[in-house]
């Protein structure tokens, strides 16, 4: 009982409640130090820090795209444009379930399968706040269908925006091109600086190579958010500077004839004018409407469009490659006279076929009971082949090469849109470099009249029948006339560029090709008689030609009536008008067309007749003395 009820030690007691306590204490004020310390860290040593950081929660920076440039033909008409556009957007956060959203807006209004995937694409890419667009150019009726029924629809709203748009879709997609979405590839090319807050970029044609300039610069704004990143105001604006206007020397009512004029044919035409070197028409068929390409293009329309055996996303005016056949003898013939390997009285006696000498192979005419004797006016009025095979040999494929070089066959033109094709005027050295193979007498016989290994594009031919135009002065052929900036007043003009001069002994050498390939629509003979119509106010100069897809063997017989159509000739025709004042030159390529003077030579009549129907009587009939003087002064 004694144990049960003894005191307690309170001098023990206390001095343990008295020892924990200072622990506790200790422990407090070792924690309190800690939190000073840190407080003093956080924000006395990284106050700069720390401020910066709230600062860039509460401020962001947002990029404001540019307007981009306008592109205009020569007459000031628009071939691309920006117009307002309604654009129909969601915005995620305001919606509870986007498929059944989906469903709803489907049966108010079209909208693609290619639209809805596009979409969801950039739900896992976008923050939910975002607006993101489903369908881009709403029509009028689409925008009040969605405006009527905005109150059943969380989360929907219709945006106004500017949209590429070109007027002349068809007649100018191989030279202006388009803007298209920019992709993956593009994103690590492209300034991410200047592209923030832009969605296309150019594609193809003058917008894809002046894109620099027809792009601008971006502008920004300082924008207030809050925690969850949606802006509250604007705090600062920066303008951005819009993007260059461009006028082409391309005549679009020149190209609209062009068009109209090959109806449903495959081939390609390049118009230059002579005396600057500046592209008047360039036609590649058949085309495709490149506002298909602006907003995406759906699946089903590109592989049909790409699949086509017509192939019209292919540009054949820089891309094309063919023999350029018979209009390649009027370069041959200046050759022959330059070379001093024929004089002006040069005939030869043609039966219809050429041997090399100890050979038993024909190389056949197109006319089969021959010409008879032919001379250089001749050979080309009436096209004859043989004339051709006997001064190729006497020429070599040396000669024929450096001289036909001058005139830019085989040569990039430096044309300012992407993706030309040099074409190829061949050599000894080139096929023992690309073959690894010597160079056959026989393939320069078939040179001479433009088969075998040569191939040309066709702006390549145009530009050689302007520089024969215009006596001999090869200019860079320009799509661009001028530049200019929104904020000035005056254009920068794109001055023509003389790439050289073809220097060639007599002022007669060219005045002989010229008359002969005046009497190819000239004369009763001539293989484009055609085009000499009653009352025509000028004359033409031209040459048609007829180039095979493929090798007739010596005893077959061509007949063109069982080809199927892809195995026909090509149809081509160059020409120049008019004849002592030549304001345009031409080519014209015919895909299995068949003959140059009856299918290709007609396009080329429409096609000059429209653009000279511009000039007066006095302007035609003026002779170009600057031309002639140039190379009276030049050939001595």
């Amino acid at each position: 009982m004694k144990e049960r009820y003894r005191l307690k030690d309170h001098f023990i007691e206390l001095r343990i409640f008295h020892n924990r306590s200072i622990i506790a204490i200790f422990f407090t004020l070792i924690l309190f130090i800690l939190l000073i310390s840190r407080l003093f860290f956080l924000q006395i040593n990284n106050h700069e820090h720390f401020t910066t950081l709230s600062q860039n929660n509460r401020v962001s920076v947002q990029a404001i795209p540019p307007t981009r440039g306008l592109i205009y033909d020569r007459n000031g008409i628009i071939l691309a444009e920006n117009l307002p556009s309604y654009t129909l957007q969601i915005i995620p956060e305001q919606t509870t379930d986007i498929d059944k959203l989906l469903r709803e807006l489907s049966q108010l209004i079209n909208i693609r399968d290619i639209d809805i995937q596009k979409f969801k694409k950039e739900v896992r890419r976008k923050r939910r706040f975002e607006g993101i667009s489903l369908r881009f150019r709403l029509t009028d009726k689409e925008v009040a269908i969605i405006s009527v029924n905005l109150h059943k629809l969380p989360g929907v709203k219709i945006q106004a925006q500017l949209s590429r748009y070109y007027p002349f879709g068809e007649e100018t997609s191989h030279v202006v091109g388009y803007v298209g979405r920019i992709n993956e590839k593009e994103l690590k090319s492209l300034s991410p600086t200047n592209y923030s807050g832009t969605n296309h970029t150019g594609k193809l044609g003058i917008e894809k190579s002046y894109e620099t300039q027809l792009h601008g610069s971006v502008g920004f704004q300082k924008v207030e958010t809050n925690v969850k990143g949606r802006v509250l105001r604007v705090l600062e604006r920066q303008n951005p500077l819009p993007g260059n206007d461009i006028t082409l020397n391309l005549d679009i009512n020149l190209q609209k004839i062009a068009t109209r004029a090959f109806a449903n044919k495959r081939g390609a035409l390049v118009a230059i004018e002579p005396a600057t070197g500046h592209i008047l028409a360039m036609l590649s068929m058949p085309n495709y409407n490149a506002n298909l390409f602006v907003n995406g293009i759906d699946v089903k329309t590109y592989k049909a469009l790409n699949g086509s055996w017509e192939r019209p996303l292919y540009n054949r005016t820089v891309l094309g490659s063919y023999p350029p056949g018979s209009t390649i003898k009027p370069f041959m013939a200046l050759a022959g006279l330059e070379l001093n390997i024929i004089n002006h009285q040069h005939q030869i006696f043609c039966p219809g076929y050429y041997r090399l000498k100890g050979k038993s192979h024909k190389y056949r005419d197109w006319k089969k009971w021959g010409h008879g004797k032919t001379d250089i006016t001749k050979s080309i009025v009436q096209s004859c082949d043989v004339f051709y095979y006997d001064l190729a040999v006497q020429l070599g494929i040396g000669k024929m090469h450096d001289f036909m070089s001058l005139f830019g066959f085989g040569q990039k033109s430096g044309i300012d849109i992407l993706g030309e094709r040099r074409g190829l005027m061949p050599s000894k050295k080139w096929k023992r470099e690309t073959r690894n193979q010597a160079w056959y007498p026989g393939e320069t016989v078939i040179a001479g009249i433009g088969q075998g290994y040569v191939l040309v594009t066709p702006l390549q031919l145009a530009l050689a029948t302007a520089t024969l135009a215009n006596g001999g002065t090869y200019f860079q052929p320009q799509l661009v006339r001028s530049i200019k900036q929104k904020s000035d007043t005056e254009e920068l003009l794109v001055t023509p560029k003389v790439q050289r001069k073809i220097s060639i002994s007599q002022q007669a050498n060219w005045d002989h090709v010229y008359k002969s390939m005046t009497d190819v629509i000239h004369s009763p003979r001539g293989t484009a008689r055609r085009l000499n119509k009653p009352g025509l106010r000028y004359k033409i100069a031209g040459k048609t030609g007829t180039a095979q897809v493929f090798s007739v063997a010596q005893d077959a017989k061509y007949n063109e009536d069982e080809l199927e159509e892809h195995l026909k000739d090509h149809a081509l025709f160059m020409a120049f008008a008019p004849v002592d004042n030549p304001k345009i030159a031409i080519a014209i390529v015919v895909e299995n067309g068949g003959h140059g003077g009856s299918v290709a030579a007609p396009i080329a009549g429409q096609v000059i007749e429209y653009y000279l129907s511009q000039f007066s009587d006095e302007a035609l009939k003026i002779k170009n003395t600057e031309i002639v003087h140039q190379g009276k002064q030049k050939h001595g």
